[in-house]
């Protein structure tokens, strides 16, 4: 029986659809991650299955009796309520299970014949359910939870308010484990998790036995933790279903990128066939009625039979040809390449960029302390960390665009910088698309927009569209494409795999693959990492170090298991 059963979901705000005969199914132990572009309608999606938005169209259904936990990307709490409070609040339900089945067992003492019947089948059903839930080892769960989540280390008396924003979020998702429902809908859950905290919860999804449907852009988290993978298209705003893990997604997609590239070309094929038809047809009907204009005989007996077989054989060829090019086949993109000459030489006289003893405060907060950092010419490095850390502050410090209390940063003459940054702080809300992509970019109009399109980012019916109105995914594919357009000789890249869908995301790591020149990027995705063949540096109390990204896992479980330990019984 299906846990979530969706058919045919229709959901538009205004004129703007964002979901179209979408269906799914879910059944128990069924792990879905539901994937697509930013502001596509995957929380909107989530929110419908909660009964929280309803549809204009469709059928929602769960299952009766379903227990349903939500995590959204924020959690509320009520003021001044602890973690103890919340956690006894999200395991209400196994303390009145508990309390039910002690009472049926004081009752059944006194019970017998059907009374006693009655009373075993509700306290089986009432054991069944505590069981399902976890109730048997709640408190071995509770620090087990906390502490695999990566707050161990927070005391239960802690007011729920006083905690950071990445705190609350875990926070938030810790309690929903703990109450086991029938069935997980989760809006990003590994936000603000470090890299030990995303294993333990890919181990603890992995053998879920209720269903999940999980938001996610974490491909490495998608390959461990779900079964299979729903995408929202976001042009057409429908849904379709791949088996397995995000390999197997990626390898499907690949397949019809593929299957795509033949088809256009074999359409393109059959196009110059048809015109190249249609133009000697009507030359052939051409000549022959010039050769026979002085044969009155012929003109009135063959050529009519001649040009009525050739006019026919015209007219089908335009008929078909109409039908294609009323709804054809879209050009392929073009792989992502960075424009520009480089010259490695240019680089390779004096060392592209060097930090020398670094220091940044906020108020009374050290964020950098005395650091120092030298970019090779062809060097690919990455820089982790925690969330508030100083990561971001660092590479706006390289980039230029902040200056340091104390230390020297050394540009070489010849070093042109291409930022990504996390912000899109330089896309005017005032400019459309176009403009604003185009804005400060050598060359003219036309091959911009030519380039630009043959990225395959855009459409051409979205670039009027105003900066003001756009997604943050939209924001972030004008950033890209400026990047890539921009002639820069060294890359900055602040969390570059933010908002990007997975299509743009892999085009994307191919084309920094082929760049000749230094990059520095910060990021925490996993997957990014490990392509990236980097140098990687951890940045944790104000201090660059040179990091293993298996050893700090490592420690950071080791940490998180100590704080854990002591809590108070």
């Amino acid at each position: 029986m299906h846990t979530l059963l969706l058919q045919n979901v229709f959901k538009s705000f205004g004129l703007h659809t964002i979901l179209r005969q979408v269906s799914l199914s879910l059944h128990s132990g069924e792990r879905i991650g539901l994937v697509g572009a930013n502001g596509v309608g995957k929380s909107t999606l989530l929110k419908i299955a909660t009964g929280e938005v309803e549809p204009d169209e469709g059928l929602v259904r769960l299952a009766p009796g379903a227990a349903l936990g939500y995590l959204a990307q924020t959690l509320e709490a009520d003021e001044g309520q602890t973690l103890a409070d919340l956690i006894d609040q999200s395991t209400g339900h196994l303390r009145a299970l508990e309390a039910q089945m002690r009472r049926l067992e004081a009752a059944m003492t006194a019970l017998s014949g059907d009374a006693l019947e009655r009373a075993l089948i509700e306290y089986g059903e009432a054991q069944e359910g505590f069981e399902r839930a976890g109730g048997y080892d709640l408190e071995v769960r509770i620090p087990e939870t906390f502490a695999g989540l990566g707050i161990g280390y927070l005391p239960y008396d802690r007011i729920f308010a006083t905690l950071s924003g990445g705190e609350k979020t875990r926070v938030g998702l810790a309690l929903l484990l703990l109450k086991a429902p029938d069935l997980l809908l989760l809006d990003e859950p590994t936000n603000h998790l470090d890299f030990a905290s995303l294993e333990w919860l890919e181990g603890y999804l992995a053998a879920y036995r209720g269903a999940a449907l999980i938001v996610s852009h974490d491909r490495q988290f998608l390959n461990r933790a779900v079964s299979a993978i729903i995408e929202i298209d976001e042009h057409t705003h429908a849904a379709k279903r791949y088996n397995g893990g995000y390999d197997s997604y990626a390898r499907a997609r690949e397949g019809e990128r593929h299957k795509w590239h033949l088809d256009y070309i074999r359409q393109q094929d059959e196009i110059k066939a048809l015109r190249d038809e249609i133009k000697v047809g009507s030359h052939r009907n051409n000549n022959y009625r010039a050769h026979t204009d002085n044969d009155k005989f012929v003109r009135n007996g063959k050529i009519a039979t001649h040009e009525g077989t050739v006019s026919k054989r015209v007219r089908l060829a335009e008929q078909k040809l109409a039908r294609i090019e009323a709804d054809p086949i879209p050009r392929p993109p073009d792989p992502l390449r960075f424009q520009g000459e480089f010259d490695p030489a240019a680089l390779a006289s004096r060392q592209p960029l060097s930090l020398e003893n670094i220091s940044k405060s906020f108020g009374d907060r050290l964020i950098l302390d005395n650091i120092s950092l030298t970019l090779a010419p062809a060097s690919r490095t990455v820089i982790i960390g925690e969330n508030g850390v100083g990561k971001t502050t660092l590479l706006r410090i390289i980039a230029g665009l902040e200056h340091p209390d104390g230390g020297a940063r050394y540009l070489n003459p010849a070093a042109r910088i291409g930022l990504l940054d996390q912000e899109a702080a330089e896309l005017n809300p005032a400019l459309t698309l176009f403009e604003a992509y185009r804005a400060g970019l050598p060359g003219l109009d036309q091959p911009l927009k030519s380039l630009l399109l043959n990225m395959g980012l855009f459409r051409y019916d979205e670039l009027g569209k105003p900066v003001s109105g756009l997604s943050a995914g939209q924001k972030r594919k004008v950033q890209l494409a400026r990047l890539i357009a921009g002639g820069a000789n060294l890359l900055i890249l602040d969390e570059p795999t933010n908002f990007l869908s997975f299509d743009v995301l892999e085009a994307f790591e191919t084309a920094l693959h082929h760049f000749p020149g230094p990059i520095i990027a910060t990021s925490h995705d996993r997957r990014f990492i490990s392509k990236f063949d980097s140098d990687v540096w951890e940045l944790r109390d104000g201090k660059l170090a040179s990091a293993d990204v298996q050893a700090v896992i490592a420690t950071q479980r080791a940490v998180s298991s100590i704080t854990s330990s002591q809590q108070p019984a």
